[in-house]
Parts: C-alpha cells; sequence; structure tokens
C-alpha cells in the first residue's frame, strides 16, 4: 500500500504538507469487494478510516438480535457515517466529526459500548446513586447479551448504506427519508474525495 500526496490542509492542524491517503481493496468474506480508506496526517497524528463497497448502496438499517452466545460473532461493518443504536437500553453512538469506520464482531460492539457505560459511571461517580443504579443495569445487559436468555437489539443505521450485518438473521431496510435527514453522516465527506 503506497500512501498518496493530498493537496489539502489537514482538517485538524491545518498543516498543508502532511496530509495522506492510503487505499486498500479486499475481499470481505460475505460482504464483498470494500476499499478501505486511510486518510492520515503526518503533522498532528490525525487519522479517518472508512470502508467502501464496491457495489453503491443506498441509505439503510440493519436490525439484529443477540439471543445465543453464538450471535456474539456475527460480524459487522460500521461505516464512519453509521449510528449505532440499542433501543432497549436507551443507548445510540452516532458519528461525529472523528468517526471511523470499522469491522468487528457483535462481542467487539457491545464491548465498546461497555467501555462507554463505565466512563459515564467514574465520571459521574458516588454522588448520583440512582443514575449509578441505572449504569449498572445497562452494563449488566450488555455484558449478559445472549446469555441466560437474554436478547439484545442492535440497530445499525446508515444514510449512506455503508454499514451492513453478516447474518442470515439480520434484517435490513430502507431507511424513511425522516430518518436519513436527522441522522448526523460523520465526518465531512469532502476528506475522502479529495
Amino acid at each position: 500500500m503506497e500512501e498518496q500526496v493530498i493537496e489539502m490542509p489537514c482538517p485538524m492542524c491545518h498543516d498543508e504538507d502532511n496530509l495522506r491517503m492510503i487505499a486498500h481493496v479486499d475481499e470481505i468474506p460475505y460482504f464483498g469487494e470494500h476499499t478501505q480508506v486511510t486518510v492520515l496526517c503526518h503533522s498532528c497524528g490525525w487519522r479517518q478510516t472508512d470502508f467502501i463497497p464496491a457495489e453503491g448502496r443506498k441509505p439503510g438499517g440493519w436490525t439484529f438480535e443477540i439471543e445465543s452466545e453464538d450471535d456474539l460473532s456475527v460480524r459487522v461493518v460500521r461505516s464512519s457515517s453509521c449510528t449505532v443504536c440499542i433501543p432497549e437500553l436507551d443507548l445510540e453512538v452516532n458519528p461525529g466529526s472523528a468517526a471511523t469506520g470499522f469491522v468487528t464482531n457483535m462481542e467487539g460492539l457491545l464491548v465498546r459500548f461497555i467501555d462507554i457505560v463505565k466512563m459515564v459511571s467514574k465520571s459521574i461517580g458516588d454522588d448520583e446513586p440512582e443514575n449509578q443504579q441505572i449504569l449498572l443495569g445497562m452494563l449488566h445487559r450488555l455484558q449478559h447479551a445472549g446469555r441466560e436468555g437474554k436478547a439484545l437489539k442492535i440497530e445499525l443505521l446508515d444514510p449512506h448504506g455503508l454499514s451492513q450485518i453478516l447474518h442470515e438473521r439480520a434484517i435490513d431496510r430502507d431507511l424513511t427519508q425522516e430518518e436519513i435527514d436527522s441522522l448526523p453522516v460523520g465526518p465531512d465527506p469532502a476528506v475522502f474525495s479529495a
């Protein structure tokens, strides 16, 4: 993989000489051909990664119910434009300006939520016992998803249609125009079109 110079300033430090792009085309099993694009700045260390499918996609949502421990190995491709939701726990991770795409499995996705809940729990301390109890309940559900008969629904909502869940029980659907209009889209796509 060869780095290519991008003739635009870094979106973080604005250095005009150190922005590079690496593109790598790969076949992701069952998802098809994808291009992994990483834009990085050698000056400040900022980096942005995303996965772009070879074939065009339309805005879409994916839903999957984690019903057993086996479901924790189900593969997930999450693009930088994807919002990940766990409706039952009222948890949602929206893409921000530094969002990156990644390939993981359901367990890896849950670990990301577990880490966030733990961080929030530490930040509020013992001063808010009611909120601590709510967070402990969330943590327990996340850590026991698919175990002890406790199913947990995961949703991916992607206005660019680049995210997917690989399993025959995964349900894909088109997003409504209202959903498309209300969803954040993550980093400025101009970075990837440079």
